[in-house]
């Protein structure tokens, strides 16, 4: 019987594991964009944004297990109090409805412009978060 993994790694190594899972959720959407498979993009660009919110939320040693409360708590932490733009907050929000409808929705048709919107905003949503991990690594030096 395999024995039970310890948790290793430093706090700085799990938000650069996050960050770098939330680029490869980003290429997936690229991928799939550029293949047409529009709902696929939509579902891969939402896991790029949410990855990279649980990598600011290691920052903190913080981890959510449902995407609600990781969002919800994303938005009260840092969108609200003005580190992150609160038009990011609403893009994400949009994402997640948009993910949800994707994957869940039997009639909902996802047109190539969503998608592409998806993956722009899974874009620069985890480029904010990398400015903003990098910034908070080198104060805490």
């Amino acid at each position: 019987m395999e024995q039970p993994r310890e948790n290793v790694g430093t706090k700085k190594e799990l938000v650069h594991y996050r960050l770098e899972t939330a680029r490869t959720d980003l290429k997936s959407a690229r991928i799939l964009l550029e293949a047409g498979e529009y709902r696929g993009a939509n579902n891969r660009a939402y896991y790029a944004i949410l990855r990279a919110v649980n990598a600011v939320h290691a920052l903190n040693g913080k981890a959510y297990k449902r995407h609600k409360d990781a969002i919800g708590n994303f938005n009260k932490d840092y969108v609200k109090a003005g580190i992150f733009p609160r038009e990011m907050g609403r893009k994400i929000s949009e994402a997640e409805e948009i993910r949800h409808a994707s994957d869940y929705d039997d009639f909902y048709i996802a047109s190539q412009e969503e998608a592409e919107r998806q993956v722009t905003v899974a874009n620069e949503f985890i480029e904010w978060v990398e400015t903003y991990c990098a910034n908070q690594f080198k104060l805490q030096v």
